[in-house]
């Protein structure tokens, strides 16, 4: 049984030890070996111990079925009859039947005549077999490193790599340990027996053991990082607990036509319960309502019959525009209007197909700005500032189209590692069919833009798929390790 004292005699009478080596000498399991040398390790200089790595080959599971019961390819050739068989008899009779046939083709043993399988030998040597029964007996044997290699890739052998300690006589070696104490108790200090005993020393490099904690995610630290820009550029945070919208909200409010390709199912969740609501402001709708159908400020608007039963459907809002639709109204019905400088950074739902680069609930940051006498000139202002404390430098502007701005403006920067120009946002000037039957005042004018939150959260973490930063799949000690989020300001 090895113990402190066995190990001290075999370190004395040997010179050294290999604590894997001893394992097997002394059939003992290896870790508590090395259990025993790092104790004698905390002792002083009694032993040296340096650490070794030593890589072997071993059997995987199929390897060893293999090494038991003979290769798919012998297996195969077995099961032909010196008569022949049919080729799809013959996959249906032997497991892993597909590999075993293209390696006994290849190697020669069989041929295939009118979907029929013959023997082109009369007997075969199982070499595969040999080679992994040697291997796992640490049997001498002729394998080379190209047959390992090609065993490997087959999943019959792996290369494991495992680690050990050799051992030696320290400076101050000795064949008899006095157990050291943990702890100066009071029975020590009243006996005096604390003057001959050994201590253990204090290890004050020694990390405690970390409590446990919650650990934010890499994209509420990118919230967080946006949020505190927001506020350094004298933004108020809008409220965005409203999850569930109505149509006219999310839609009609923002001038955008009741049949828009957005409003279809295939684009949008509606709810089914309520499926409805009710509780639309009578003052402003029927001047929605007549900017759609007939125009008005203005506009010609789109023609169509507006329906009341369209813009009541309830729905998981597909954007936060319509939280501020909702705040633009408010602060039209205040007695003397107020310039505002808002943002917000929260969920929006959209039915899309899942893939690497899109989900069906995501965060959309977006911020907006309403004033008197505000031009296209103070929107790119804005937004190359905001950007900038970003840490992106480089931004252009494309012309687009949204239905409740005019003119938009997609937002184009930079991207060093792809080394091309890729979209990072959207923005526009609200168009005077959304702000003016809100009650705005005609010479008001409100820009805005948006980006989403994952995207910026992907680039910043070196992710290349967003299932990895949110959902089932995600790493959790992903989530405990990474790293603080600090932007480029």
């Amino acid at each position: 049984m090895a113990s402190m004292e066995t190990i001290l005699q075999y370190i004395d009478k040997h010179g050294r030890l290999n604590t894997q080596d001893l394992a097997v000498i002394m059939e003992e399991d290896h870790q508590k070996i090395v259990g025993i040398i790092k104790s004698l390790e905390g002792m002083g200089q009694i032993i040296s111990v340096e650490q070794v790595s030593r890589k072997h080959w071993e059997l995987t599971e199929e390897g060893s079925q293999v090494a038991d019961n003979g290769s798919h390819e012998a297996k195969v050739f077995n099961a032909v009859p010196p008569e022949g068989i049919p080729q799809p008899e013959l996959m249906a009779s032997v497991p892993n039947a597909k590999i075993g046939f293209s390696k006994a083709l290849s190697c020669g043993w069989l041929r295939v005549e009118k979907g029929r399988v013959c023997r082109r030998a009369q007997a075969v040597t199982d070499v595969v077999q040999h080679h992994l029964a040697a291997l796992r007996d640490n049997v001498k044997a002729d394998v080379s490193d190209k047959l390992k290699a090609e065993y490997r890739k087959r999943k019959l052998l792996q290369e494991v790599t495992s680690k050990s300690y050799n051992v030696s006589k320290g400076a101050e070696f000795t064949l008899t340990v006095e157990k050291q104490e943990a702890d100066l108790t009071a029975d020590m200090i009243a006996s005096g027996s604390w003057r001959t005993k050994a201590f253990k020393p204090y290890n004050f490099a020694a990390l405690g053991a970390p409590p446990t904690r919650g650990h934010h995610p890499p994209r509420l630290k990118v919230r967080a990082e946006f949020r505190q820009i927001f506020l350094e550029m004298g933004f108020s945070e809008m409220p965005t607990n409203r999850y569930v919208e109505s149509s006219f909200w999310n839609f009609d409010a923002l001038f955008q036509p009741q049949q828009h390709p957005a409003r279809d199912a295939h684009d949008t969740f509606f709810i089914a319960d309520p499926a409805t609501s009710h509780r639309l402001p009578s003052d402003y709708l029927p001047r929605v309502q007549q900017v759609h159908s007939r125009g008005g400020f203005g506009s010609q608007g789109y023609g169509y019959d507006w329906r009341l039963e369209e813009a009541q459907k309830n729905l998981l809002r597909t954007h936060t525009t319509a939280v501020s639709a909702r705040m633009l109204r408010a602060l039209a019905q205040e007695k003397e209007f107020r310039p505002v400088k808002y943002f917000s950074i929260d969920r929006v739902f959209r039915n899309e197909t899942l893939d690497a680069t899109h989900l069906a609930e995501f965060h959309q940051v977006e911020g907006l700005v309403a004033d008197r006498g505000l031009t296209l000139g103070h929107l790119m202002g804005i937004i190359h500032e905001f950007f900038k404390k970003l840490g992106i430098e480089q931004v252009r502007f494309k012309p687009a189209y949204n239905p409740y701005t005019e003119p938009s403006m997609e937002i184009f920067s930079w991207h060093a590692g792809l080394g091309k120009w890729v979209e990072i946002g959207n923005s526009g000037m609200f168009r005077p069919e959304m702000l003016l039957p809100m009650g705005l005042p005609e010479d008001v004018n409100v820009i805005a833009w948006g980006l989403s939150l994952e995207r910026p959260t992907m680039i910043k973490y070196k992710l290349d798929n967003i299932r990895d930063l949110c959902g089932h799949r995600v790493d959790l000690q992903m989530v405990a390790t990474n790293p603080i989020c600090r932007l480029d300001k």
